[in-house]
């Protein structure tokens, strides 16, 4: 199962982030919430790893709405996207909310669904 929208993208890390931190504005997201993954796991266990960043997004106007149809969706929030780095490659992927959302058997988030996942891949895309 493809739960996942990912593209190589031209550029450095930093510049990818910044990117699509902007993208993501463009749609009417907000970015919640930042983890940077190589720090985390550098200061907690001391290892070495990759740039890797999660940055949790969020369009409240969709989220009220998913919110109002389901309670629980919570669980699902907010939208996750990824940047990191590999063998020197640039990677930016983010969730697909149609096949989170429709593990609620909810028909009702159906077309948020839909909504909420053309606007992070027209995200991903202009990165």
């Amino acid at each position: 199962m493809i739960y996942g929208y990912k593209r190589q993208v031209k550029g450095t890390y930093e510049e990818v982030v910044t990117r699509i931190k902007a993208e993501l504005k463009k749609e009417g997201f907000g970015v919640l919430t930042e983890i940077d993954v190589k720090k985390t796991i550098k200061d907690k266990l001391g290892a070495d790893f990759d740039n890797y960043i999660i940055l949790g997004s969020c369009n409240p106007p969709f989220a009220f709405k998913a919110l109002q149809a389901e309670r629980d969706i919570g669980l699902f929030m907010p939208c996750n996207l990824i940047v990191y780095e590999d063998k020197g490659q640039v990677f930016v992927s983010a969730i697909k909310p149609t096949l989170a959302m429709n593990m609620t058997g909810n028909p009702a988030l159906a077309p948020l669904a839909d909504e909420v996942e053309s606007r992070l891949k027209k995200a991903v895309d202009a990165v």
